[in-house]
């Protein structure tokens, strides 16, 4: 049997003593030990352990900022970390689950417990490198079924409030969820060299977001913040993954979504290159529409959305759209109500000439 590599990162030396001599009499593992954060994210990069250990409160580098810095490596983004942490520290637990961590263990800790939460890690870790792995089967789940699945890991996952404008998960970070909108708006984009932004989505009620990244096993492209207070169900990625492993027709529906999306911004992109500034505003709202009609053979609709925001997803500045939506008002094909637009007809909108 192959030994795991266990990377133990605490000051306190009899603790990290103790716990790499219990660690070392089951046989199964191969320890490491740091007495610091600062040593511990260079033996991590040096040696890339199958699990780390690390204790929050250290000197030079403390458990989060180690967390931090190896969840922006490529190469120690996914080894599961398990903090160590005295009772007195237990409500930084949700800031340490939400920054990335696994699990946590909380001092004293005997060794049935660190063994369990160990093993339980690493299982799961072998479970993710093999999701993709597995051949299809079981694929005769009815859409019923599929919804049915999909709504019980969202009941399961913590559901997190954001206001207007905050920022939900930025360009380069690593991923850590994936994300189920309940109430509310989300909208992705992307910065110009400029410092202008390029939105590229905007999600609504029941829609999941932010599993590309996962699915691709890549970093954020884009950045996603509320367009008003939302509610987001934080799923975590190794429930993610431990559904599609278990049923592989799930893969095939978030694939399926992902080559859609892919589609979509590429026919985004060729927008922005050959069609009109009229041409792109009829399409964004056109685009922005779909995520409101509640049929499929629906064609006027109300939406509401600023807009900054239209600008930013059709590529132009505000006086454009300003502009373009008095056109769109003349020739009959939309009107204001208020903060919103009513579209008469998305068909209309669609059919716009160059």
């Amino acid at each position: 049997m192959n030994k795991r590599t266990i990377l133990i990162i605490e000051d306190n030396l009899e603790i990290r003593e103790g716990t790499a001599e219990i660690l070392e009499l089951t046989g199964r593992y191969d320890v490491l030990t740091a007495e610091n954060g600062k040593i511990g994210v260079d033996l991590a990069l040096k040696n890339i352990p199958d699990l780390i250990l690390c204790d929050i409160m250290m000197p030079e580098l403390d458990g989060y900022g180690v967390l931090y810095m190896l969840s922006k490596q490529d190469a120690t983004m996914h080894i599961p970390f398990i903090f160590l942490t005295a009772k007195s520290e237990r409500v930084d637990m949700r800031k340490a689950m939400e920054m990335g961590a696994d699990d946590y263990l909380v001092k004293p800790f005997d060794d049935i417990e660190l063994l369990n939460s160990i093993e339980s890690r690493l299982r799961k870790r072998d479970s993710l490198q093999s999701v993709f792995e597995k051949p299809a089967s079981g694929l005769n789940l009815t859409e019923e079924d599929q919804t049915v699945l999909l709504n019980d890991l969202v009941k399961e996952a913590r559901v997190k409030v954001y206001k207007k404008k905050q920022l939900i998960y930025e360009d380069g970070d690593a991923p850590i969820y994936v994300y189920y909108l309940v109430k509310g708006k989300v909208r992705t984009y992307l910065y110009y060299q400029d410092g202008r932004e390029l939105s590229t989505n905007i999600h609504t009620d029941e829609q999941f977001f932010g599993y590309e990244s996962i699915l691709l096993n890549e970093r954020y492209t884009e950045s996603a913040s509320a367009l008003e207070d939302t509610e987001v169900a934080l799923i975590p990625k190794d429930k993610f993954f431990e559904l599609m492993f278990n049923k592989p027709v799930i893969a095939t529906k978030f694939i399926k979504l992902l080559s859609g999306n892919v589609k979509e911004k590429e026919e985004q992109m060729l927008g922005f290159a050959y069609d009109s500034v009229r041409k792109r505003v009829a399409n964004t709202l056109v685009h922005v529409a779909s995520k409101a009609i509640t049929t499929s053979n629906q064609d006027e609709v109300v939406i509401r959305i600023s807009r900054d925001d239209l600008a930013a997803l059709a590529g132009t500045a505000n006086e454009t759209i300003s502009r373009m939506l008095a056109d769109f008002k003349d020739e009959k094909l939309i009107i204001k109500e208020g903060n919103a637009i009513r579209i008469y007809s998305i068909e209309k909108l669609k059919n716009i000439k160059q």
